[in-house]
Order: structure tokens, then C-alpha cells, then sequence
């Protein structure tokens, strides 16, 4: 059947119809998953058509795939953390959801504080197994919306499940109509997608999925996930792990809304972000993070990354506001005790501080020169100089303004003999840094005069 595509403005095959394969021994994809090697990447030129949706937003998963790799949270660190979501979000609900485990006690006190809030942004949904059991759950703390594990490679239907594709998916459907039979949105999880059989199950298995969704008129989300982080989104690379593909695949083939497809992806190869991006530019509305990246292994996309990233695509913050990112960074250090990266951008210590002198000589006479924006501004977060033996007396100078906020010459004879003291103790072997407290040692030594005002 043909239909005219009014965004493209061409007509377009409509009607797509992909049959489960269920086959009897499981496709592992050993020529690109060869597990004794680095995983391969091929291509088979096929390039698919950007068509980013409508509309876009962050989703949460801090309090789920967040918690798989670091000690659980307090009931008290879960509210305060949703609460500066909350307010980074803005009533513009562009982090649109966050979802919680509810197997512990703990985790449903968790859940049931931050829901007496009241907040209409982020959304908390929960997030089960694919076990009608798990789903009572649901239905007891009141939840209008669950994830709903349903792993869809052979790795996990195979060898996991001991299953087949045709089982799997029965017991999949299942406990999908049990959450359409109490009026409760299933979000299903489809694990391991950049290793699955797309056309042989993936696409079936959805197409499935959207049909119980006019049945019931209840929307039935996908959360496509790269669940070891094998997405690619190079032009032209074949499936399975194309991110461009899966998403056109889902939308196009399977007719799923973009508004119900969402990314989650992880970081095991360094793609994780960009990979998030590319779920954005090729149809998926929602993409998954984590605050500061925790998660599973490498971790997921980082939910502060992503608040940037979608500003530079739709050009302004949409009510978000972008500073809580360093108060969220700040709680992480001061009251979890988390050591974040000192070089991981946007939240660590190190992510705008600069140590050579040649860069500090330039923030000295324009800030922007050597900084990616104004930091201050959107993150509460000024540009800053860390001393070395390779500071300079540009450095020096920059930290005196930066610190004391009063100006130097750099040829203040008390300016020399700080650079004289930092190049001797570098001369004798020197390794760490100068600390701020030595500096204003030195300062209050040399340079009296600016300290008397502090």
C-alpha cells in the first residue's frame, strides 16, 4: 500500500510485515561478536534519513540502573536527589521521568517520599522483570507506568532464558496484557538490542506490541537498549548494532510512535552519549541517563550530559535550569561521598581549571578564549587556574584576580618571588600541584597588600 508521507512529501511503501523467526539454534553474530576479540564493526551502506521527532526529552534511571554498580542510596539521598532533578527538570518536564526499583522495602519508602512531593516532573515509574509476581508491585504502590524486562537477543532468549524466540515472546505479551488489563502503561525493555536478531524478532515482537496497544488504546512504550554499548551510529553501518537502523527500523517498519521510543544506552565502548544523539536525530523521543553516568560497568549516558546537549539542539534551556548540574555534582562529593572524575566534563572539579600559562594569559585578557562557555552563567562554576610549574606568571597572576579579586602587575616584585619559589620547589623534584592554601600563603608573604582586605 502506498501512502504520501506529508513530512517527507513523497509516497512511501506503508505497510511492513516481518514474521517471527523462530529458529532452533541461537544467531550469536560470532563474525561480529567474536568473543575472544574486539567486537567488529561492519557496513552494509544502507544509510538511513534523519528525521529527529517533533519533540525530545531526558529521562532518569539514577535510581535504577544507577544503583546496579555503587552502594544503594539512603531513603533521604533518593528524595534529595529527585528533588534537584526535579528542579533542574523545570515545569517544563524536560527530564520527563525517572523510574525506581520497588523490591526492597527501602526502595518503595523511596519511592512512596518522593511521590508524597507531588511532582508532576520527573514522572516516577517503576521497573520489573517480566514475572506477574513482580507486577503486584506495581499495582500496590499505585504506579501508572512500569519498565518490563523483556530481553530480545538469543544471548539473553537462548542462553539466559533457556527459551525460544516464540516463547519468550508469549511470556512477554503476557505480562504486557496484565498491565493493559489494569490500566497501567508497560514500558518494555528490550535488552541487548544492538546484539538482536532485528528483522527475526525485534520488529515482530513490536509490531505485536503496537497491535495490543489499538487493542487496549493504552500506549506501549520500547526502551531499545544497548545494554553492553555496542551501538554505532556511523553512516552505513549494518545492523544489528546501528543505532540509526534500529531507530528507523522501529519507527518506520514497526510503526511505533516517537513519542513511546526511548534510548538507553551504555558506556562500554565511549559511546554512550553520542549514541544517545544519534537515538535523537534518527526518531526516538526519549533518551536515558544517569546523573554524573553511574551505572552498570562504564556506566550510562550522563543525565547532566544530556540536559547540555539538548539545549544545543532545540537552542535554549526550555525552563531548565542548568546550575543545579554543580549543586548535584556538589551533593554527590560532600554527602555521598562519590569521587567524581576531576576531569569528567561539566561536573568535575578539574572540568574548566586550566594549568598552563599560555592558556591563563589568554583567560587573563578574555575568559572565552580558553573556556567552552560561560561557566558561571549556566553552571555556577567560574573558570578557574590550577598552579604548576607550568602556570607561569600569567597563572599566578590569573589565580590572584580569580581568588582575592584584586589585580596585580605581573611585574610586582612580589609576583616574581612567588614564580621563584614555585620554580625551586619544582627544581627539587616537585610532583603534586601548588594548593590554593599555599598560594595564599605565598600571597599573604609577597603580596601583603591584597590580603588586607579579605
Amino acid at each position: 500500500m502506498l501512502k504520501f508521507n506529508k513530512k517527507t512529501r513523497t509516497l512511501e511503501q506503508d505497510e511492513y510485515r516481518y514474521e517471527l523467526q523462530d529458529v532452533k539454534e541461537p544467531n550469536l553474530y560470532r563474525d561480529i561478536f567474536p568473543y575472544g576479540e574486539v567486537p567488529k564493526i561492519s557496513f552494509n551502506w544502507r544509510v538511513m534519513p534523519m528525521t529527529p521527532a517533533e519533540e525530545i526529552w531526558i529521562t532518569d534511571t539514577t535510581f535504577r540502573d544507577g544503583q546496579q554498580s555503587r552502594p544503594p542510596y539512603t531513603v533521604k539521598q533518593i528524595t534529595d536527589i529527585y528533588k534537584m532533578l526535579h528542579r533542574l527538570s523545570g515545569p517544563n518536564g524536560i527530564i520527563r521521568q525517572s523510574e525506581f526499583f520497588l523490591y526492597s522495602e527501602k526502595d518503595r519508602e523511596s519511592l512512596r517520599k518522593c511521590l508524597e512531593l507531588g511532582y508532576k516532573y520527573p514522572e516516577i515509574t517503576g521497573w520489573i522483570r517480566a514475572h506477574k509476581e513482580d507486577f503486584k508491585l506495581v499495582k500496590e504502590i499505585g504506579l501508572k507506568e512500569t519498565g518490563i524486562l523483556t530481553s530480545v537477543s538469543d544471548y539473553h532468549i537462548f542462553l539466559k532464558l533457556k527459551k525460544t524466540r516464540k516463547k519468550a515472546m508469549n511470556m512477554y505479551l503476557d505480562i504486557v496484557r496484565t498491565a493493559l488489563n489494569e490500566n497501567i502503561i508497560p514500558r518494555c525493555h528490550f535488552e541487548d538490542i544492538t546484539r538482536a536478531d532485528f528483522y527475526g524478532f525485534v520488529v515482530p515482537f513490536a509490531q505485536e506490541l503496537m497491535k495490543l496497544s489499538k487493542e487496549a488504546k493504552i500506549p506501549i512504550k520500547i526502551r531499545a537498549c544497548d545494554t553492553l554499548g555496542y551501538g554505532v551510529t556511523y553512516p552505513g553501518v549494518s545492523m544489528p548494532r546501528s543505532v540509526n537502523g534500529i531507530m528507523y527500523g522501529l519507527t518506520k517498519f514497526a510503526g511505533v510512535p516517537s513519542e513511546w521510543l526511548e534510548w538507553h544506552g551504555h558506556n562500554d565502548f565511549h559511546r554512550a552519549l553520542t549514541n544517545a544523539i544519534g537515538s535523537w536525530l534518527y526518531g526516538c523521543s526519549a533518551a536515558n541517563g544517569s546523573l554524573l553516568g553511574i551505572g552498570e560497568r562504564t556506566g550510562n549516558t550522563p543525565t547532566e550530559a544530556l540536559v547540555i546537549e539538548y539545549i544545543a539542539f532545540r537552542g535554549d534551556a526550555n525552563g531548565m535550569d542548568t546550575t543545579i548540574i554543580t549543586e548535584i555534582a556538589d551533593y554527590f562529593e560532600k554527602e555521598i561521598g562519590y569521587q567524581i572524575p576531576p576531569n569528567q566534563p561539566y561536573v568535575g572539579k578539574n572540568f574548566n581549571v586550566t594549568r598552563a600559562g599560555i592558556h591563563a594569559d589568554g583567560l587573563l585578557k578574555d575568559e572565552e578564549i580558553y573556556n567552552i562557555f560561560d561557566t558561571n552563567r549556566l553552571l555556577n562554576k567560574p573558570v578557574s587556574i590550577g598552579i604548576t610549574d607550568k602556570s607561569g606568571v600569567a597563572g599566578i597572576i590569573y589565580w590572584i584576580n580569580h581568588h582575592l579579586k584584586v589585580k596585580v602587575d605581573k611585574n610586582h616584585p612580589g609576583v616574581v618571588k612567588i614564580k621563584e619559589w614555585i620554580d625551586t620547589q619544582y627544581e627539587a623534584e616537585r610532583t603534586i600541584g601548588i594548593s590554593d592554601q599555599e598560594m595564599y600563603e605565598l600571597v599573604k608573604k609577597y603580596i601583603p597588600e591584597s590580603i588586607k582586605n579579605q
